[in-house]
């Protein structure tokens, strides 16, 4: 299977342990994720009609080469295609359109084969502090809620089938001690707004696995490690029942 996203740093946040998944549940898989940081739709459309060689086309998270929209897209005959919007507008569908829709089109014609996927995202860490989560009133449950709406909204509009990162996330941080960030659990966010780099990003990739392939997260044998750190197994599994849980109630 191959796999376009068309993103910024929080595609490139779920795209890091998804080969790793994918491999360790005998999936073959060539995944591909088109990074500019903080991207917005309009951005992405922008760069479509200027044909820019914009990007940083990153394989398994490391970046091959500069590339335009449209080369990407011809690039490979890819089975999957997956758009978001950039974190600070992600719960404002004002700045969706008319782009994603401009976006889709030409993709879509370009990649006639394809599935598409509107990748929903997280909300800020509640301790957070920006210009972009003041516009959501500093309140992180405010601005899932917003992200809920705007990426409903525009999934529906276009027939995408949604990823729920950002509902796991947001699972995750209501429904367990361990990731309960506000009263002492771990960040699932390494700076209040970018996964951290193993449970974090090990969450929303399970979560893309389990979208796209429709296997269940409690069967994966696949552990994130980094050299320098470890990884508790129970926290682990507590995600995947988090990833299990979220996308059975969808």
């Amino acid at each position: 299977m191959k796999i376009l996203s068309i993103g910024n740093s929080f595609s490139q946040d779920a795209h890091r342990w998804l080969y790793d998944i994918c491999k360790s549940a005998g999936k073959e898989i060539y995944n591909a994720n088109l990074y500019i940081g903080g991207c917005t739709l309009y951005n992405h459309w922008n760069k479509f009609l200027s044909n820019e060689a914009a990007y940083e086309y990153q394989i398994k998270g490391e970046t091959v080469k500069m590339i335009s929209l449209k080369e990407a897209l011809s690039a490979e005959k890819w089975d999957i295609v997956t758009f978001q919007q950039a974190s600070g507008h992600s719960g404002r569908y004002d700045t969706y359109e008319p782009f994603l829709s401009d976006l889709y089109r030409e993709v879509r014609l370009a990649c006639q084969n394809a599935k598409f996927y509107f990748h929903r995202t997280w909300a800020y860490e509640t301790d957070f502090e920006s210009e972009a989560f003041a516009f959501y009133n500093n309140d992180q449950h405010y601005m899932y809620e917003a992200i809920c709406d705007a990426s409903k909204k525009a999934a529906e509009s276009l027939k995408l089938q949604i990823i729920p990162s950002g509902d796991v996330i947001q699972y995750l941080r209501d429904n367990t001690n361990e990731f309960d960030c506000k009263n002492g659990g771990l960040s699932l966010c390494r700076d209040g707004f970018h996964l951290s780099y193993i449970y974090g990003r090990f969450a929303a990739a399970l979560t893309w696995y389990c979208t796209l392939f429709g296997g269940k997260a409690a069967d994966i044998d696949f552990v994130p490690k980094l050299e320098g750190e470890t990884t508790d197994e129970r926290l682990i599994n507590i995600i995947k029942n988090a990833v299990d849980t979220v996308i059975e109630g969808k």
